[in-house]
């Protein structure tokens, strides 16, 4: 996909990618409440939570990217400065509830474990990307790392 290389609309629109992926692991977190539970809505939830945070991130750095789901592939067009990327080394899991949780399949369907593990790495994901994005240079080239994303200040 092809970005624009004016900064100000970059960050606007990977703002609003990392609105929707906020808004996705919300929605994830209060299924958990609810008494159907929805594990396998949870997990797909997740998927797109952390697919959307990722791609926020590649669009505010101008990086192109594929129409894929696999999270692995797109953490890794990351430049090395984004924390993301040691971070999570591994998304497989969480990539696979892309096609899981929507069809039935010959595979097992999402257990509530597997529910709150979902949400746990895209909670872990969505905070690393969003304080990189308080904590960084919104130009990009200078952005710095948070040493402890938890820290809102840095």
């Amino acid at each position: 996909m092809e970005r624009s290389t004016n900064k100000n609309e970059r960050s606007g629109e990977a703002e609003r990618w990392l609105r929707f992926a906020a808004e996705d692991l919300a929605v994830a977190e209060r299924l958990a409440k609810d008494d159907l539970r929805a594990s396998r809505h949870r997990c797909w939830l997740a998927q797109q939570a952390v697919e959307k945070a990722i791609k926020a991130a590649l669009i505010l750095d101008g990086v192109s990217f594929p129409f894929r789901h696999d999270l692995d592939v797109l953490r890794n067009l990351l430049p090395v400065r984004w924390a993301l990327r040691e971070a999570f080394p591994d998304l497989a899991e969480l990539t696979e509830w892309a096609v899981e949780a929507r069809y039935p399949g010959d595979w097992e369907e999402a257990t509530e474990d597997e529910a709150e593990r979902a949400v746990a790495q895209a909670r872990g994901v969505l905070r690393s990307v969003e304080a990189e994005f308080k904590c960084g240079d919104l130009a990009g080239e200078a952005k710095k790392t948070c040493p402890n994303p938890e820290n809102d200040a840095c």
